[in-house]
């Protein structure tokens, strides 16, 4: 780094608390070129920190305050913040999920602090960072069934428990065309070989492809 630039300003957003210690631990000092400027267990307090708006967030994916991930990283976005997601999840369709809601990359919470290092470093300069083993994850992914943005709303939905006749209210659909989407969802799958002909099935799934996100 060049003596005359300034440091990365860089804010850790985590909920776990002995997570957050440690990993703000292992950054300081760890890095001449990151400056720590915040580390705090919840996005209100992330926005109300007067070190915000920062250069880059490591923002954790499995904050359990209900706000999607897509609406804080275009609120980030706005002010002109990169995001890093990180998360205790590696599966290759919660990673692509995360990507495509605007994260510049994806940090599995086990990595080494090398790792997270080089991470922040990419985002500072709006580089998208994936680990190789991530990338080789996704490289070999390719036989979940591409489905409609209504049926990945349909499938969320009912994942998540909602009856078939609250799902239409919310997307504003008869109870007949919720069912066709669901029986076309399972149609998709069935041909991919995945069976998610119950609902307990279609839940699973759609965690697993990163459709809904795990909220236990």
């Amino acid at each position: 780094m060049s003596e005359t630039a300034a440091p990365i300003r860089l804010a850790i957003v985590d909920d776990h608390r002995m997570l957050l210690g440690a990993l703000s631990e292992w950054l300081r000092g760890a890095a001449s070129d990151i400056e720590l400027a915040a580390a705090v267990p919840s996005w209100s307090e992330l926005l109300a920190h007067t070190a915000f708006p920062v250069d880059v967030v490591l923002l954790d994916l499995d904050l359990r305050d209900n706000i999607p991930i897509s609406l804080k990283l275009s609120m980030l976005k706005a002010a002109g913040v990169q995001t890093m997601l990180m998360s205790t999840y590696s599966e290759p369709a919660v990673v692509r999920e995360a990507l495509s809601s605007g994260a510049l990359g994806y940090l599995v919470k086990s990595e080494p602090v090398e790792n997270i290092i080089e991470a922040i470093r990419a985002a500072r300069i709006g580089e998208s960072y994936l680990t190789p083993e991530l990338e080789d994850a996704l490289a070999d992914e390719g036989t979940v069934p591409k489905l409609s943005a209504q049926e990945r709303r349909v499938m969320a939905l009912y994942g998540a428990g909602q009856p078939v006749k609250a799902v239409a209210f919310q997307l504003g659909i008869s109870e007949e065309t919720a069912k066709s989407y669901l029986k076309r969802i399972r149609e998709k799958y069935r041909v991919a070989g995945f069976d998610v002909g119950t609902k307990v099935a279609l839940r699973k799934r759609a965690i697993l492809d990163g459709i809904l996100l795990q909220s236990d």
